[in-house]
């Protein structure tokens, strides 16, 4: 068996080629049901943001195993393989989760050392467990990702400054309008990155009270309630983009938010002023045409990624620290797996030798019925001395050369002399 990894991101391809590949949150679950139905894939996380898609899987056949996962790509974008298998990376066993360790520490971001992977790392592997496609080998790297992020960002600085798309939106907002004193900000749509940038926007000294929009008016509420705003219906959609002054929108839909004539509605109801509309979703939630009508300035994913690129010199400063921790937690991580894989073999050893002490002590009493239970009780504790001294040293020694090739010379002895283990 061996943990695969899969994908596309803003690196390998345009913002216009990634869009069809990325798997809104909401329809994660009928992805893993996909892949998990695919004969070579046994375990199956899909971590799908804004600016990437992968698949992590646990492979029972390398050659069969990627002929999966780039059949579920095309079924899913809808296009052949041979347009976007040429940008597909792919990574394997301690590659695989040395990519998952660098991702989760935020040095595969669009923003160096971002906050918001490690939340989506986190969702992607619950919503996996959730759905029952990752086992227990899936379970310990993703498990093992998040203590790495956690240990990047309280160990460096790789998290200074802005590293958050959501507060990167508002430093462009900032420059984009002079500043953002007496200014009203719409928020539409309240998935995470929505969230993020209505606690951003919120926290601007001199603004209006931040206005959220989402479908789900019960969300809507909490999150206005949460940042000190108001939240307005969907109805009201049109009204309060004639009131706005900076439009951010994050869903995750495939379909545009906002079209150019939903905007144009709403110029009509305000005075002439302008508008900035922020796109932070993809698939994009703007029609690009809105930038054809008067005042309109509209910023996207590669604008903001560019923005906030420009600004990461001190964070990538950082980068080679970061890079170390990651190092050390795969080589602890692979570690662990080596101890993991004997340790069946350990338990049965000892399991083995604990029957024969059982045994012989019971032995040993029947014939020596004069004894006090004293007796009994000192024999019965010299026994399990003698029992894990003698043992002590092997399964010391088998443990340490877990996962080399000495090691599996020592696992194979240990199945020849004591009989014992998978």
């Amino acid at each position: 068996m061996s943990v695969a990894v899969v994908g596309i991101n803003h690196r390998t391809v345009p913002l216009r080629d990634l869009e069809p590949l990325i798997v809104p949150i909401g329809l994660v679950p009928k992805a893993l049901a996909d892949l998990s139905s695919r004969p070579f894939l046994d375990e199956v996380v899909v971590l799908s943001t804004c600016m990437r898609t992968e698949v992590y899987a646990l492979v029972n056949r390398f050659h069969g195993a990627m002929a999966d996962i780039r059949e579920f790509f095309a079924t899913w974008s809808g296009k052949p393989p041979e347009e976007f298998s040429g940008n597909l990376y792919s990574y394997f066993d301690e590659a695989a989760i040395g990519h998952l360790f660098r991702v989760s520490a935020g040095l595969d971001s669009v923003s160096v050392g971002e906050g918001e992977v490690l939340g989506q790392v986190r969702q992607a592997w619950e919503l996996a467990r959730n759905e029952g496609s990752c086992g227990p080998a899936l379970s310990a790297a993703f498990r093992h990702a998040l203590q790495v992020g956690k240990r990047a960002r309280s160990e460096t600085e790789i998290s200074r400054g802005t590293t958050s798309l959501s507060y990167a939106a508002v430093e462009m907002a900032t420059e984009a309008l002079g500043h953002l004193e007496g200014k009203q900000a719409v928020v539409v749509g309240l998935g995470e990155v929505g969230e993020m940038a209505a606690r951003a926007f919120s926290g601007v000294p001199g603004m209006l009270p931040v206005v959220v929009v989402n479908r789900n008016q019960a969300r809507a509420d909490n999150v206005a309630a949460a940042v000190g705003g108001r939240a307005a219906g969907w109805e009201d959609l049109v009204g309060a983009l004639s009131d706005a002054d900076v439009v951010a929108c994050s869903t995750s839909g495939h379909a545009h938010l906002l079209e150019a004539a939903t905007v144009r509605e709403a110029l009509a109801g305000r005075p002439q002023r302008p508008l900035l509309l922020v796109d932070m979703a993809v698939p994009r939630d703007i029609d690009p045409a809105v930038v054809e009508l008067p005042g309109v300035v509209l910023l996207n994913m590669d604008d903001i990624g560019r923005f906030v690129a420009a600004r990461a010199a001190e964070r990538r400063a950082e980068i080679p620290a970061v890079e170390l921790i990651v190092a050390q937690e795969v080589d602890r991580f692979n570690s662990s797996l080596a101890a993991r894989s004997v340790a069946p073999l350990v338990t049965a050893l000892h399991d083995r030798a604990e029957a024969l002490r059982q045994a012989e002590v019971e032995r040993f009493a029947r014939r020596a019925s004069d004894l006090s239970p004293e007796q009994l009780d000192a024999v019965e504790a010299l026994t399990r001395r003698v029992v894990a001294k003698v043992l002590h040293e092997p399964t010391i020694n088998l443990k340490d050369a877990a996962g080399t090739a000495r090691g599996d010379v020592l696992a194979e002895a240990f199945r020849d002399l004591f009989g014992v283990g998978p």
